[in-house]
């Protein structure tokens, strides 16, 4: 088996919409009920897609609104974003385009991947943004291995490392 790929995908948006649970659900396999306000949290794990092994690194982000000073250590050594929204705030959904500008602004748009998770106007959005889309609840656990899974296939294909055709991104 060829050696591990470290990649490090930071999970960003508005406040309680559920980027934590999103995230333990994926590395821990439950749902956390309760809300308790994330400054940053990092978690790491390994996942094996298509016979290669990955060390994940997961920055967990503080919620941001659109007034928030975007942190440049959100641009640094970052493999993909995802952009979670909560179906319920339009507010949250704002937010999201807000940040998506911001990272556009640090990171530029040849480096980024983006995958943003929720309904029929997220769809719309990721795909003028030529991003990929996922619907997910950390909640009922769907899909949320999956969207860690696809994040990680969307880098790779940036980065040359999934041969074209063997996977890819189709919007859901």
């Amino acid at each position: 088996m060829p050696q591990p790929k470290s990649r490090k995908i930071a999970i960003l948006g508005y406040r309680s919409v559920g980027k934590s649970s999103l995230t333990i659900q994926f590395v821990e396999g439950q749902f956390v009920d309760s809300y308790d306000p994330t400054i940053e949290n990092t978690f790491t794990k390994m996942i094996t897609i298509n016979g290669q092994e990955y060390h994940l690194q997961l920055v967990d982000t503080a919620g941001q609104d659109e007034y928030s000073i975007f942190p440049q250590t959100y641009s640094i050594d970052i493999n993909g974003y995802i952009l979670v929204y909560s179906v319920t705030s339009n507010k949250s959904f704002e937010v999201v385009q807000v940040i998506h500008e911001k990272l556009l602004d640090m990171v530029g748009k040849v480096h980024m991947c983006v995958l943003v998770i929720s309904c029929e106007e997220g769809k719309a959005l990721a795909e003028s943004w030529n991003a990929a889309f996922m619907e997910s609840s950390a909640k009922e656990n769907q899909t949320a291995v999956e969207v860690f899974r696809r994040m990680i296939l969307e880098a790779e294909k940036m980065d040359g490392g999934v041969q074209p055709g063997k996977t890819s991104c189709s919007m859901m």
